[in-house]
């Protein structure tokens, strides 16, 4: 017999810790012999995108600064792009990551080819995530680090792969 079936569950999202589900999804079908090896979906097959419950947000800078001193997870990404322009880069990183810079566009005006500047988002979930971004010019190609601080490893993990993701190729947004 060759039939095919639906099968539609809700599953119930709690954190952007891990971007993985856990658990499993067992089923029976009416009027066929159980194996359970055959009715089982494995959700942690399953790869959840944080993106997806990033949202970009705002707070003052004295907030950001008490967050950045507060929380004990950061993960430290060097910059290895193919960007030659550190104002293009940075708008590619606030686009790719969904977060807002907090750094006063003024601030960042003018060409002295450097480029230091905070970024602040929120999950869906209500956790922040914090980001500084520090590149400068130097030899025809940007070089530095983007630090990532969360309350969390997952968030912090998380959000570096995204960032080494997307900073070498300007199409993975």
């Amino acid at each position: 017999i060759n039939a095919e079936y639906g099968l539609s569950a809700s599953i119930k999202v709690s954190s952007t810790e891990t971007g993985i589900i856990f658990g499993n999804i067992v089923y029976d079908i009416a009027g066929i012999a159980a194996e359970a090896d055959r009715n089982c979906v494995i959700l942690s097959d399953i790869h959840i995108d944080i993106i997806d419950y990033i949202q970009p947000a705002t707070c003052a800078d004295s907030q950001f600064r008490q967050k950045w001193a507060e929380f004990e997870w950061e993960n430290k990404v060097a910059v290895n792009t193919n960007f030659t322009d550190c104002d293009e880069f940075l708008a590619h990183i606030v686009k790719s990551t969904n977060m807002t810079c907090l750094t006063p566009t003024q601030s960042l005006a003018g060409d002295c080819g450097f480029i230091a500047a905070n970024l602040y988002a929120k999950s869906t979930f209500g956790e922040d995530c914090l980001m500084n971004v520090s590149i400068e010019l130097a030899e025809g190609r940007i070089v530095g680090f983007i630090r990532i601080r969360a309350k969390s490893q997952g968030v912090c993990l998380s959000i570096g792969q995204r960032v080494q993701r997307v900073s070498v190729d300007s199409s993975a947004a």
